[in-house]
């Protein structure tokens, strides 16, 4: 049963994003993301500068006029929204968690396919899947969606592993033609997992549109100066004591969590995985739109 306050936060959210996806990203979804052929529609009179190639010879035959065909693309696509919520994403210091960040990326683009009458499907990971709902179409759907996003918990406390290759293995289980998926994680991965991380990816981008959205947070990558501080991994549950007021201390952390984050980058890169970087404490929209102008420019 929904709660006064998460019917709020829908509201809230539902108001916001479908208004960035009706102004802000109207032209660039569907520019970027294209259907998959072109069908023919009808054929009208010829113009000048038609393509010849197009011409419709049977019909300027019976008319003695000259006729064209007119194709239309086939637009209809499917979207999957594959989103990292291990208990990482509570995390947040300027306002908004990532949670926040999560499911507004994620309603921002479900709007923006549902406008192109696209069809949104969820898939929800924390170090496995956790919540999957089929693809649909419509705006009751794509509320569903939200709503599930904002009511999720984990069905037991995760193991801090990640989740993104059983995320990307139910991906291709679920649908066999090409979809667009929207990858949005925090892509915490440790040494151990970057492997099959690199595997999986790899995959997934040869079957499928996929897109990546890195969430980061700034004290991610910034240690404040608080002194002696006990911190607490979200992902294992495991405290720390850490004399935040050692400067080296602090610079060791910020390299580190720079490294990490070039590291991930680096990766999406080699796989020619478009992506981009959004900030809890930024307009995720600006990155949004540089990135898919950078796409189009591309194609």
């Amino acid at each position: 049963m929904l709660t006064r306050e998460l019917m709020s936060r829908l509201r809230r959210i539902e108001i916001k994003t479908s208004r960035l996806a009706n102004r802000e990203m109207a032209g660039a979804y569907r520019s970027v993301f294209k259907g998959h052929g072109m069908s023919f529609e009808e054929v009208r009179p010829y113009q000048q500068g038609d393509d010849v190639r197009v011409i419709d010879w049977n019909v300027s035959a019976r008319t003695g006029d000259l006729f064209v065909k007119v194709f239309v693309e086939e637009r209809e696509l499917t979207v999957f929204l594959l989103l990292d919520m291990s208990l990482s994403a509570d995390f947040g210091t300027r306002g908004r968690t990532r949670r926040d960040l999560v499911a507004e990326v994620a309603a921002v683009h479900a709007f923006s396919a549902i406008r192109n009458n696209d069809r949104v499907g969820l898939i929800i990971f924390t170090d496995r899947v956790e919540h999957f709902v089929p693809p649909k179409k419509g705006k009751t759907h794509v509320l569903r969606v939200i709503r599930d996003i904002l009511e999720f918990k984990p069905g037991r406390t995760p193991t801090g592993a990640s989740g993104i290759p059983a995320a990307l293995g139910l991906l291709s289980k679920v649908t066999k033609k090409t979809s667009v998926a929207f990858l949005v994680s925090d892509f915490f991965v440790s040494q151990a997992e970057q492997e099959e991380l690199r595997k999986t990816l790899s995959i997934a981008s040869r079957r499928h549109d996929l897109v990546a959205f890195v969430t980061r947070d700034p004290a991610d990558e910034v240690l404040p100066d608080t002194g002696l501080t006990t911190f607490r991994d979200l992902e294992t549950g495991r405290y720390r004591l850490v004399d935040t007021h050692s400067a080296v201390v602090r610079s060791r952390f910020s390299r580190q969590a720079v490294a990490d984050r070039a590291r991930v980058e680096s990766l999406l890169k080699r796989l020619s995985i478009d992506y981009a970087v959004l900030w809890t404490h930024k307009d995720y929209i600006p990155e949004c739109n540089r990135l898919y102008l950078k796409r189009a420019r591309r194609h």
